[in-house]
């Protein structure tokens, strides 16, 4: 699940600058996903990033299930290194932003992280989640580019194809991993209708 809407959601590429805290729509949208997935059963763990943002989404989901969100730096914010807080309309005027869109497999974020080391954290993750919770649900809330790459892990998609993923803010992407590999039984469903419209 990513984290709730922020001030900044869609204008800036926070990144993993400090700080960043949900915006009152973001906190009604964790509300709202804590209330419907108080109906799962079978919830072993709820896991987030270290970063505000999905800290304070996981809060009252935390609550409605009576688990602790644990921590764990594998589901943290791509390091997108001299990008961090830079707008995104000046982004997209850079010549390296068509790398990020179309072949994002090849790229690495100016003294950031790239693509590939952002899926070997995503592995990381998967294979201690499986590991510690056969056969049980798991909530992670994490990132979007971080869902993007699971999701396309998890549909054995190339990783240059993320970027045709939309996870919009507070979605929910559901994936069951059995011993036939994985399938993705939903992929960034939003919130709200709006956000089909106008994803973040």
């Amino acid at each position: 699940m990513r984290h709730g809407q922020t001030p900044t959601t869609g204008q800036v590429l926070p990144g993993r600058a400090p700080n960043l805290h949900l915006a009152e729509s973001g906190l009604a949208q964790a509300q709202a996903a804590a209330t419907e997935l108080s109906t799962v059963t079978n919830v072993a763990a709820l896991y987030c990033s270290p970063l505000e943002r999905t800290r304070e989404t996981s809060a009252p989901i935390a609550k409605a299930l009576g688990l602790r969100a644990k921590v764990d730096k594998s589901l943290i914010e791509c390091d997108f290194g001299d990008w961090t807080g830079k707008k995104l309309d000046a982004l997209r005027k850079l010549p390296e932003w068509s790398s990020v869109i179309n072949s994002p497999s090849t790229f690495r974020f100016p003294n950031g992280e790239s693509f590939v080391e952002l899926l070997e954290r995503v592995h990381n993750f998967r294979n201690r989640a499986l590991a510690d919770h056969a056969g049980k649900t798991v909530i992670a809330v994490t990132h979007a580019d971080v869902i993007r790459v699971a999701l396309c892990d998890a549909w054995g998609a190339h990783l240059d194809q993320l970027k045709r993923i939309t996870v919009g803010t507070c979605s929910i992407s559901i994936v069951r991993y059995a011993e036939s590999g994985p399938v993705v039984i939903a992929a960034g469903i939003p919130r709200a209708v709006h956000e089909l419209v106008n994803p973040a």
